[in-house]
């Protein structure tokens, strides 16, 4: 059935070197007509890349990042390395749009990662995601850059309530987009048996974490697992396009000790000039990190937009007013946890634009539940009106059993307009 819906599938070889092996298939799903998921497999580098923009655009976005991303990565697991591909891969998509090869608004997500031994390292903008099997448990190891998991991790929402949620499918950060946009680096060590997970979120979106970690664990060959995985997406409902890498790893220890024999030969002024190299690159990363990323907080009882991180870093303050909004917390009527951790430590966006979306969600939702609170207090205040009416009427009775008897009728009969008016 898969087959005759996805004549784009692609399933990867079941690689075996001295270091590990793995297998890879994507697939266009039950519903898309077309697939904009692309992937790499070429060891050490692997990587998952799910365009967005429509027909002869996602997937022309995908497939500019991937090549930039394998002409420019690592063969090593240096984290600010890959993330300096991660950015040509984001220049090249945007370069490719300008030059009129698919079209202004197309981006990408692209989660990548390199294995070197016992170390490894993962790039991640966007939605698609790392998982990690140890000791045959799974564990997520990157962070969706989304507006579901900004509202989660703000106590907005649950993560129940985000699966049916009309803006599941926004995402905050992805290729394309924006010439500053930086990833988020995550470095390790894996051991021997460990295994490695990239997929996009036609999978991960479609499939739970159990049914993902029992997988992991029951199926072997990481290309049967692979496809599997795959399977299992198709008869969720298979609604989006599916990718999924399976990576086994081998630590290598006989590797790992000629590697670090050649590390002790380098001589003193080499590492110095390293030294050097990396406070350089750390300054300049870390100056861009904090003029891209942002923070709500609390100042003089109204809630400010920040820029940077919280805190200082050796003696210099990390971040800067971007905006007063001129809103108190009671304003949004957060919730009490919610409001807590804002105003005790802040609440972290990937970026201004993302602190201005998560106060304007505040804002929406402060207003329904001021316009709820309101309607009840008129149909109160309009019951309260209504029986005193009816008591007035009945206090002023007259000497005369008929005056007494019409007043008696008109006083029912106004209360019975008032209450339909109130209802």
């Amino acid at each position: 059935m898969s087959a005759a819906k996805a004549p784009k599938a692609q399933r990867g070889r079941h690689a075996k070197g001295a270091m590990l092996s793995y297998g890879s298939r994507t697939d266009v799903g039950l519903v898309r007509d077309h697939n904009e998921d692309s992937l790499t497999v070429t060891p050490p580098l692997f990587a998952v890349a799910d365009g967005m923009g429509g027909h002869a655009a996602g997937e022309v976005a995908s497939e500019v990042a991937i090549q930039s991303l394998v002409a420019h990565a690592p063969h090593t697991a240096d984290g600010d390395d890959l993330a300096r591909a991660v950015v040509e891969a984001n220049r090249a998509v945007i370069r490719a749009a300008r030059e009129g090869l698919g079209r202004q608004g197309m981006g990408t997500t692209m989660t990548a990662a390199v294995l070197d031994g016992p170390r490894m390292v993962i790039a991640q903008v966007g939605d698609s995601r790392a998982y990690l099997l140890h000791q045959d448990r799974l564990q997520a190891i990157t962070r969706d850059h989304s507006l579901m998991a900004d509202l989660i991790e703000s106590g907005q929402i649950t993560p129940e309530q985000a699966k049916t949620h009309p803006q599941r499918s926004v995402i905050t950060r992805a290729l394309g987009s924006d010439p500053n946009t930086l990833p988020d680096i995550y470095e390790m060590t894996v051991e021997d048996g460990d295994r490695l997970l990239l997929c996009s979120d036609g999978l991960s979106g479609m499939v739970d974490d159990d049914l993902l970690e029992s997988t992991l664990i029951r199926v072997g060959n990481p290309q049967k697992c692979a496809d599997t995985l795959v399977d299992e997406a198709l008869a969720a409902g298979g609604h989006d396009n599916i990718t999924a890498i399976v990576v086994d790893v081998a630590a290598g220890a006989e590797k790992r000790v000629a590697k670090e024999r050649r590390r002790g030969r380098i001589g003193a002024v080499l590492v110095v000039l390293a030294l050097i190299a990396v406070l350089a690159g750390a300054v300049v990363g870390g100056n861009a990190y904090l003029n891209h990323v942002a923070f709500l907080t609390v100042q003089n009882d109204q809630v400010v937009i920040c820029r940077g991180i919280p805190g200082e870093f050796m003696g210099f303050q990390t971040w800067k007013v971007e905006r007063n909004t001129g809103l108190s917390v009671d304003d949004l009527a957060l919730p009490p946890n919610t409001a807590s951790r804002l105003t005790e430590e802040g609440i972290r966006t990937d970026s201004v634009e993302d602190a201005e979306e998560l106060l304007s969600t505040w804002q929406a939702q402060a207003e329904q539940a001021q316009g709820s609170s309101s309607g009840a207090a008129v149909s109160d205040t309009s019951d309260q009106a209504s029986t005193a009416s009816s008591d007035a009427d009945a206090s002023g009775t007259s000497s005369n059993a008929n005056e007494a008897s019409g007043a008696s009728t008109s006083a029912t009969d106004n209360s019975s307009t008032e209450g339909g008016d109130a209802s």
